[in-house]
């Protein structure tokens, strides 16, 4: 009789398993689908409708379909940013509100590019900018169109390339002679899109982009460049890094391995790169190539084409020229834009030309003016004098009147300029030292209140932040509080959209959200831990997070995936992910701190426990027998006294296999955890 129970209890177990992971493994958050633009749901995403009817009322003949992405637009930003900084980049010459501040100076891509800000990728991702007759041709189909897409429409694209002149090609040899092709660029490149079958207008731009538009090709593309003779790599494919030297070298031994001893292979091969690499996954507009936000290959963000933040509305001006030129501008054209879910209710601005800051500084001086705007013949607004304490919000990048305005702040939270000469920065003036986490996806600003303040960046749901100032502003109808984030940016945020998890002041007497039912974890894997797109190691890595991180757990068990136990969360940076929370050997978080219950404010620790709750999610299952069977075994002794009583089961003050017995009795519903 026992073993027959035996068996049907293991059988039990055995089918729970398999039903657990069923339901786990098969969760998907998004949906993505191209539809026609009228279709009913544009309304849906502002400012999309009125911009397609306008196009659409000039250029009759032309066709809109809408690619649904499924995914949110702030997750979109921080995947694109955040996760992997340098994946897009500008010039080093644009202002600094154009270049991340955590990169700051460092090149990325080449010597002469940094980092992109979140505003400025904001930007050029938004579709709402570029919805007219001068930028909408980055959305353009990228297949081949005979009737449309002719050797004339080639040459006038390439008209300013000086080196692509002629009708036929001198080049060097791998032996360092030189040979000849007796063809025109114009006619290679169009055999190589007829052979691909991707436009040539669409080729001839990339080309054009990649090695430039003077009288010689890049050193990519020139056929001698240190001990490289002979080899061209004239789509930069493979060149990548940080320097010029690495970016050169990486391109020339991609095509030094790939034979690509002549400019006409060069280019017919990276035509038909092109087609089988991007536009055959997916990516069949300049923009999703810029941008990867298409999962047809099964991932996002990290198959992008080139890094220029700006490539895709460079390379669709030359081809909305050669329409134009050609006369073939009213022809049957495609496109295909792609909108996000939760954007704003208008397009995002361009990057200003000031420094967006969030610094304290003190005045120096005797009857100061702080003016209403930059300049002497602004009207004066206050007058103050040395030791004044202000926050200042922009730093200014040009002179008037002789003098650098810079924005400031005023401890009624009105805003003004003042001369730079007469203020200094002082270290962060704080009145609290609090961790929070958001509770809904709210804009961080460079100051407090709506009015006058730049968005910095948009935080999401769950992520972890440091309150260092808090009742100091009330604007707008709420009390913005000053935060910190883990890069070390700075902003305010309205108190009602962030959540108090702990304190290491006594500065601060607000009490821990009874709403929330957020939990915060550390990372406690020396090695660290990769948040992945959807549970699953074969899923693709959104970005890493260091032993010690603290993450926001919004999910517990998400999935049984591979043998692991998958949390989603949020990070530090605002990446919402999955991590395999352990493994059947050891964990790879901790819980430090739950939303809901501050252990540094709660003494009466029995009240706040579930009995059975080994891991301290609140609910009982599978991770419950892991905590349990690994405090038994020695390899992860619990020590929190809350988690020990919820692990007590049979309530004799010991843990011991007694506990464990009635843990596995009552999974497999035999018996019930009161």
């Amino acid at each position: 009789m026992k073993k027959r129970l035996f068996v049907f209890t293991t059988i039990l177990t055995l089918l729970i398993y398999i039903l657990l992971n069923l339901i786990w493994t098969s969760s998907m958050v998004y949906a993505q689908y191209d539809t026609a633009y009228d279709d009913g749901n544009i309304s849906n995403y502002p400012g999309y409708k009125e911009l397609l009817e306008n196009l659409k009322a000039k250029h009759p003949n032309w066709n809109f379909s809408l690619f649904y992405t499924g995914l949110d637009w702030n997750q979109v930003i921080k995947n694109e940013t955040s996760a992997c900084h340098g994946r897009n980049v500008v010039p080093a010459s644009k202002g600094s509100s154009w270049i991340c501040s955590s990169c700051g100076n460092t090149p990325r891509g080449g010597s002469s590019w940094r980092c992109a800000s979140e505003m400025a990728v904001c930007y050029y991702m938004d579709p709402r900018n570029w919805l007219d007759d001068s930028y909408i041709f980055q959305f353009e189909t990228l297949s081949y169109n005979p009737s449309i897409q002719t050797l004339e429409g080639v040459e006038k694209i390439i008209s300013n390339v000086g080196y692509m002149q002629g009708d036929q090609i001198m080049y060097i040899t791998t032996d360092g002679g030189v040979d000849t092709i007796y063809k025109s660029y114009a006619q290679v490149i169009l055999e190589a899109a007829e052979e691909a079958n991707i436009s040539p207008y669409h080729l001839a731009s990339r080309l054009k982009q990649e090695q430039g538009g003077g009288d010689s090709a890049s050193a990519t593309a020139r056929g001698y460049y240190g001990s490289y003779i002979g080899y061209y790599n004239f789509m930069n494919i493979g060149a990548s890094g940080n320097s010029d030297s690495v970016v050169i070298a990486n391109g020339l031994n991609y095509a030094a391995s790939h034979g690509w001893t002549n400019p006409e292979i060069s280019i017919k091969e990276g035509a038909k790169s092109l087609a089988s690499s991007y536009i055959g996954l997916g990516q069949d507009t300049l923009y999703l190539q810029k941008f990867d936000v298409d999962d047809s290959d099964g991932s996002l963000y990290w198959h992008q084409y080139m890094q220029n933040a700006a490539a895709a509305v460079n390379e669709g001006i030359s081809v909305r020229n050669a329409y134009e030129e050609l006369g073939f501008i009213d022809y049957p054209i495609d496109f295909r834009i792609p909108v996000y879910e939760n954007m704003e209710g208008s397009s995002v601005s361009e990057p200003g030309t000031e420094n967006i800051v969030t610094q304290n500084v003190k005045i120096k001086g005797s009857n100061v003016n702080i003016r209403s705007g930059a300049g002497t013949s602004n009207s004066i607004i206050e007058t103050v004098n040395t030791g004044y304490d202000l926050l200042r919000i922009e730093v200014a990048s040009y002179t008037i009147d002789g003098l650098y305005w810079d924005k400031v702040v005023l401890p009624d939270g009105s805003k003004g300029y003042v001369a730079r000469n007469y203020i200094t920065e002082v270290a962060d003036i704080t009145n609290c030292n609090d961790l929070v986490t958001t509770n809904t996806s709210v804009n961080l600003r460079n100051g407090p209140g709506t009015d006058g303040t730049t968005v910095i960046t948009t935080l999401s749901s769950g992520q972890v932040l440091t309150r260092i100032e808090t009742g100091q502003y009330v604007l707008n109808g709420y009390i913005w509080d000053r935060v910190k984030l883990s890069d070390g940016r700075q902003g305010y945020i309205a108190q009602n959209y962030i959540d108090y998890t702990g304190s290491a002041s006594s500065n601060n007497s607000q009490t821990p959200s009874s709403s929330s039912t957020k939990e915060l974890i550390k990372v406690i894997c020396r090695s660290g831990l990769k948040v992945r797109e959807q549970p699953g190691t074969g899923s693709s890595v959104l970005t890493y997070v260091d032993n010690g991180d603290i993450l926001t757990r919004i999910e517990p068990e998400a999935s049984g995936a591979d043998g692991y136990i998958w949390d989603k969360v949020v990070t530090s940076d605002g990446i919402e992910g999955y991590i395999a929370r352990g493994d059947s050997i050891e964990d790879y978080v901790e819980v430090i701190q739950n939303a809901n219950n501050n252990t540094s404010e709660n003494t009466n620790t029995e009240a706040n426990y579930v009995l059975g709750d080994c891991n301290g999610d609140n609910i009982i299952n599978s991770g419950d027998l892991l905590v349990m069977k690994r405090h038994l075994l020695g390899i992860n002794v619990i020590v929190d006294e809350t988690r020990k009583l919820a692990m007590d089961i049979n309530k004799d003050g010991q843990i011991n296999s007694g506990d464990l017995f009635l843990l596995k009795k009552h999974l497999i519903g035999t018996y019930k955890i009161n």
